[in-house]
């Protein structure tokens, strides 16, 4: 048995008045996901985008992979949300951790933030259910800037060998900066922050609980969903190594994050394009890439997602939207 540290569940008698904002963000789903759907009616049907091979054994593996991802997370989830007193059955606690999912296409994935929230039996507070919802995304952070080191060796051999792609090495460089000046920021000014927002201390506190299980966990949830991207590139005809691929993904999920899109919509899509346009692949080749990658990456958790969430709310009745 482990302890818990930080505060407990009873540590917050008073409840916090919460009015969850579903409406809105089931508006704001819907608008992202009318407009990628809109991108790809578009550009589906051109012959420079093959959706077809997304159906191929490739595909099916690198879902099997995506799944597993999600899966990894959720046991993470589980496991902080323990710490706060709310045990579940290992079914149960996936389910609940994937209907959090319908709320991703939103600015920052903050929409994920309700998922402690929407508990219909003993939910969470608004400070404890954000606490978590932050500790996923440093976790998330963290081990999503080690996988962005192959992306920054090849980096550095690209600029060394031809200076043609210049400008998407800046790229790269320039978006491990960042993340690593807003990491370097939070740990400078941890004691401020933790002052200013009572809710990213209950992110340390999250932290703090069996930290290697949790880096585990988020390491290898990374890792296989960009082994899954390699799998796409093989099938594709792009010969990159299995490294490279993670880094590459792993920057464009970090450039994404940084834009505050909704689920990075945009700044993902662009990165991993040019990343792989500058490994040699064609812009078909990447294009084509690219969107299998984020329909398996992200619209296939939305879809569980909101699945996810209609059976926990109607058949189950163990989430609530009061």
């Amino acid at each position: 048995m482990t302890r818990n540290t930080g505060p407990q569940a009873g540590s917050f008698p008073v409840k916090l008045p919460v009015k969850l904002p579903i409406k809105k963000l089931l508006l704001v789903l819907g608008l992202v996901a009318t407009a990628y759907a809109a991108a790809l009616l578009i550009w589906g049907d051109s012959p420079k985008i093959s959706l077809v091979r997304l159906w191929s054994w490739a595909g099916l593996q690198a879902a099997v992979l995506c799944l597993l991802n999600y899966l990894l997370r959720g046991i993470r989830w589980r496991l902080w949300m323990a710490h706060y007193g709310r045990h579940f059955g290992w079914l149960e606690g996936l389910r609940l951790y994937l209907a959090g999912y319908a709320f991703t296409p939103t600015p920052g994935n903050v929409g994920e933030a309700v998922r402690g929230l929407m508990l219909a039996r003993n939910p969470l507070g608004a400070r404890q259910s954000l606490a978590i919802f932050g500790a996923e995304r440093l976790a998330d952070l963290l081990c999503l800037l080690l996988l962005c080191l192959p992306a920054a060796g090849w980096a550095l051999a690209q600029s060394a060998m031809q200076p043609a792609p210049s400008w998407l090495v800046g790229l790269v460089v320039a978006v491990l900066l960042v993340a690593a000046i807003v990491l370097g920021g939070l740990a400078k000014y941890r004691r401020v922050l933790l002052q200013r927002f009572a809710w990213l201390q209950e992110a340390w506190h999250c932290l703090a609980v069996r930290p290697l299980v949790w880096f585990a966990l988020t390491l290898s949830a990374w890792v296989v969903q960009g082994i899954a991207v390699w799998l796409i590139c093989t099938h594709m005809s792009v010969s990159l190594g299995v490294a490279t691929a993670v880094g590459f993904y792993a920057v464009a999920m970090v450039a994404g994050a940084l834009s505050a899109l909704p689920a990075g919509l945009g700044g993902t899509e662009a990165v991993l394009t040019g990343l792989l346009v500058a490994q040699s692949a064609t812009p078909g080749q990447a294009l084509t890439i690219t969107v299998l990658v984020r329909l398996l990456t992200l619209w296939l958790a939305v879809a569980i997602g909101v699945m996810a969430l209609l059976y926990s709310a109607a058949i189950r009745k163990d989430i609530s939207f009061r």
